[in-house]
């Protein structure tokens, strides 16, 4: 799920104790291009859910956070800070993966159009059945189908933390590409403000072989110049849990 995205050793046990208790297996799936369907198959994801009596996102947030309610916290902080505040019309969101973030988007704003990159096949078509939003084709770090300075909001959740840099480097120039005039630009990594010691610690001993890039971290500064070339600003940020910590997410405006 999420372009090129997600995936640890403690979420594939946590998914694995979980789904366990409604008596489904994790198995590979044979229809993903790379990802966290690794990880978080689609047909046992849901039928777990369906037993657990929660949404898809609800439970997922319990499976993979282990923080109920960590999703809706993203975007009430997000609809605080005025992101939904414009009525966004036009959406893109990088790696949705199950949907949990698109689901609640929706909620606070009604656009026109909303784009996906998403590189597991079965979400991206659940997404579409479910939702009716746009899945475009997924290329490395391009979102090329896309043209110009035509969205207003551009969000990707959970995804640049499990990336390397230079993929999540790729994408924020194409992001800053899409976006309009006084569009946001939505997403988190794990910056410096993530990473005291006892944190580093946590990460280093939780066990398994973990995933190739999972956790990355990516300077704060970095992310905050890099944009300011582009022609956007830093309009907020804020802490949000992932995995054994947090996760910075960072709000950012186009300027005109």
């Amino acid at each position: 799920m999420k372009a090129a995205s997600k995936g640890t050793s403690a979420w594939k046990s946590g998914i694995k104790r979980l789904v366990g208790r409604t008596g489904f297996d994790i198995v590979r799936s044979t229809e993903n291009r790379g990802g966290v369907d690794d990880f978080l198959p689609f047909e046992a994801t849901m039928r777990a859910a369906r037993a657990a009596g929660l949404s898809v996102g609800d439970h997922i947030d319990e499976v993979m956070n282990g923080t109920p309610g960590a999703t809706q916290s993203t975007i009430d902080e997000l609809s605080a800070v005025g992101v939904f505040a414009a009525d966004p019309q036009a959406v893109l969101e990088i790696g949705p993966g199950s949907g949990r973030y698109l689901e609640k988007t929706l909620k606070e704003c009604s656009p026109d159009r909303y784009e996906i990159y998403e590189t597991a096949a079965p979400w991206a078509d659940y997404l579409v059945n479910t939702f009716g939003v746009v899945a475009r084709p997924t290329a490395g770090s391009s979102l090329a189908p896309t043209p110009d300075g035509s969205i207003d909001l551009v969000q990707a959740h959970k995804v640049f933390n499990t990336v390397t840099f230079l993929c999540a480097s790729r994408y924020f120039f194409e992001m800053a590409r899409v976006t309009r005039p006084g569009g946001r630009i939505v997403f988190d990594v794990m910056t410096e403000t993530c990473l005291e010691p006892a944190v580093v610690r946590a990460w280093a001993m939780q066990g398994g072989a973990g995933h190739d890039s999972y956790p990355a971290a990516m300077p704060r500064r970095t992310c905050v110049d890099l944009f300011a070339t582009l022609g956007c600003s830093l309009e907020a940020s804020f802490l949000a849990p992932m995995g054994v910590a947090s996760t910075e997410v960072l709000v950012f405006r186009r300027e005109a």
